[in-house]
């Protein structure tokens, strides 16, 4: 027996009648051979995992802009930790974990550098809102491998797109993608908030600590237990009303004294500025643009978009070296 076909049925031995099975996939927008070992979820999560976007994340803003100590998260050990969250509830509900994973992987690709305020300066400078699982969309289908995308199945493109807060996934793994995000960044914000000295355990919402616990360990761990325990005999993915209360709260509360802190977000105002002043100059001289992205726009392709997919593209240094390049004066050398 071919590899690949025994792991599709020993899937449908193990797995939920509710997950998706990978030889149920409504497939890929191109047709291609199957591989012999491995299914079209596994072969998605090993695409994403070796593409040039997925390797660019380590380099991308998470919450603190060019932070100096090594612990930080950046958009790659967010992607990361929202992966392994995933993965815990999709096993523990004997969901597709190959599918979860890729889902997982792939959802922040399209990911501005500077974090959100990246996406925000790009919303506000181009003609049209910018969302960043929109565009992790476009890299996977348009961007990466010079123009021929990755190929990626439909159920997984699908959880990329509705990874945010008001997607509505067609499979319980995306959904698992979906809540994991939140589960996750709240929590690690929280520790790198502690880690900077801008917030302290014991000014987090005593609701919440008293439902969820008093560590990142213990609510994280706390939140999996409650989705599983719930989910186990239900056709969804579900929080328990005081789990999902809680972690709304924790979000809420984060918004007020993290992500809008001064001293936190102080230098945003300078990289949304710097994003402007990128748009503005490519948008102006299309030839300042890499050939490769010069050739989408002669073959038709609109050139705010692609002046946005470029920028979107950028990790935080190499923005601001491109600024560098295009806005400070170089020392005659003559």
């Amino acid at each position: 027996m071919i590899l690949r076909e025994y792991f599709e049925a020993r899937e449908h031995d193990f797995l939920r009648p509710c997950a998706a099975f990978s030889d149920c996939s409504r497939g890929r927008d191109r047709e291609e051979e199957k591989c012999d070992i491995r299914t079209d979820y596994q072969r998605d999560r090993d695409r994403i995992i070796h593409c040039k976007s997925f390797r660019r994340l380590k380099h991308k803003t998470q919450v603190f802009l060019a932070p100096l100590g090594d612990h930080y998260r950046t958009r790659l050990t967010h992607t990361l930790e929202v992966a392994q969250i995933a993965r815990s509830i999709a096993r523990a509900l004997r969901l597709n974990e190959d599918l979860t994973e890729a889902i997982a992987l792939g959802h922040d690709l399209g990911h501005t550098p500077f974090g959100h305020a990246g996406e925000r300066a790009l919303s506000k400078f181009a003609s049209r809102p910018f969302h960043h699982n929109e565009q992790s969309v476009r890299v996977v289908e348009k961007l990466e491998k010079n123009g021929e995308g990755l190929n990626l199945t439909w159920e997984v493109r699908d959880g990329i797109l509705n990874h945010k807060t008001s997607g509505k996934p067609a499979t319980l793994e995306g959904d698992c993608v979906r809540i994991s995000d939140k589960i996750a960044y709240v929590n690690h914000d929280i520790d790198d908030g502690i880690r900077a000295g801008i917030l302290k355990e014991e000014a987090l919402p005593k609701a919440c600590t008293q439902v969820l616990g008093n560590s990142t360990r213990e609510r994280i761990n706390s939140l999996i237990h409650a989705i599983v325990t719930a989910s186990l005999d239900s056709d969804s993915i579900v929080i328990p009303d005081a789990e999902q209360q809680a972690l709304f709260e924790l979000r809420r509360f984060m918004f007020e004294d993290l992500y809008t802190n001064p001293l936190a977000k102080s230098e945003e105002v300078k990289a949304e500025q710097l994003i402007g002043l990128l748009y503005e100059s490519y948008m102006d001289h299309v030839d300042r643009l890499p050939e490769e992205y010069r050739n989408y726009i002669e073959n038709g392709e609109d050139k705010e978009t692609v002046v946005c997919d470029y920028i979107a593209g950028m990790t935080d240094n190499f923005a601001v070296e491109r600024a560098k390049k295009l806005f400070i004066p170089i020392a005659w050398q003559g």
